[in-house]
């Protein structure tokens, strides 16, 4: 499947270090509906591993990771529960 679906929340962890993309994620991806997507922006290589392993390890599903024009990634998670 190669459709994005549209995040109904963007969370701009542009130029923050790990772990801060993935605690911005934690603390806000309850405020969004069950099955939507949040794309957390990041530009920290770390955070291109880390927050399909968060999703993993907090079972919510890792979409997809998609390249910045600009540099980083838009690293899209569904919320499951």
């Amino acid at each position: 499947m190669t459709e994005v679906t549209q995040p109904a929340l963007t969370i701009d962890a542009l130029g923050k270090k790990c772990p801060i993309p993935i605690i911005m994620l934690a603390e806000q991806i309850n405020y969004v509906p069950l099955n939507a997507v949040v794309a957390v922006l990041a530009d920290d290589p770390a955070a291109y591993t880390d927050v399909p392993a968060w999703c993993r390890l907090k079972s919510h599903r890792h979409v997809g990771s998609y390249e910045l024009p600009g540099g980083g990634w838009a690293i899209h998670v569904m919320r499951n529960y």
